[in-house]
């Protein structure tokens, strides 16, 4: 069962799209910003269309101990650097980069609170902003047409005491034998599976039995995402 979540529009509204995404206690800020042109080695390569890239980051205050900043340690962890491209990655799916343009599209996901599945409700919220932003070009005359041909959303799912539970919060993450990160699309499609053995194994039944509880999941999250879009 998933957490309680919820979406809130505009909550940057000096982006071209944003929205707070909360999976229980977990709140991420994602906003998308449209810069006109694209990389140089896009020019270089003569590959045409636009871009779309992720900027992810965990706030001091996000977790307790406090997190220090990546600016402060001058570099950015391992962590948040595999978390921003899975983002990248991800909303890459859902969008037609040939219809966006010669534009790149900037995705900032910045958790405000962090407890479990941090990336989960990034890429379920950066899909969110991805769509205002396009939206956003539409009205203002500079698309004709959407290039966001899917909506994308990712879920936690993991065994632990032996039982298969849905978009886990940090203590469950934590006490976990089995954790499994997946994005797919509204059709249930595939994107990313991430599932690793925490000091333990998996068999296909139980892989089987968490892949069923994460489509019911993505399954949901698309609908939400849905609601929010058309309210």
């Amino acid at each position: 069962m998933l957490r309680e979540v919820s979406f809130q529009k505009g909550i940057a509204p000096q982006s071209s799209g944003s929205v707070l995404v909360s999976f229980g206690n977990t709140q991420v800020l994602c906003a998308a910003s449209i810069e006109e042109g694209v990389p140089r080695w896009m020019k270089e390569q003569g590959v045409t269309g636009g871009w779309l890239t992720a900027e992810y980051s965990m706030l001091p205050y996000s977790t307790a101990p406090r997190k220090s900043r990546d600016s402060t340690r001058g570099k950015i962890d391992g962590r948040s650097t595999e978390i921003q491209r899975l983002i990248g990655r991800s909303l890459r799916a859902g969008i037609d980069l040939e219809l966006l343009g010669s534009r790149t599209l900037w995705i900032d996901c910045d958790v405000l609170q962090a407890d479990g599945g941090t990336r989960t409700a990034a890429i379920t919220g950066a899909s969110v902003a991805v769509s205002l932003a396009c939206n956003r070009l539409l009205k203002e005359g500079k698309l004709t047409k959407s290039p966001v041909v899917r909506q994308i959303a990712a879920v936690s799912v993991g065994v632990v005491s032996s039982r298969v539970l849905l978009d886990l919060d940090y203590l469950e993450d934590r006490d976990a034998e089995v954790d499994l990160n997946l994005v797919m699309t509204g059709d249930l499609e595939f994107i990313e599976l991430q599932a690793s053995g925490e000091e333990s194994v998996f068999g296909n039944d139980q892989l089987a039995e968490m892949l069923d509880s994460g489509r019911k999941g993505i399954s949901s999250l698309i609908a939400k995402q849905h609601e929010i879009l058309s309210s």
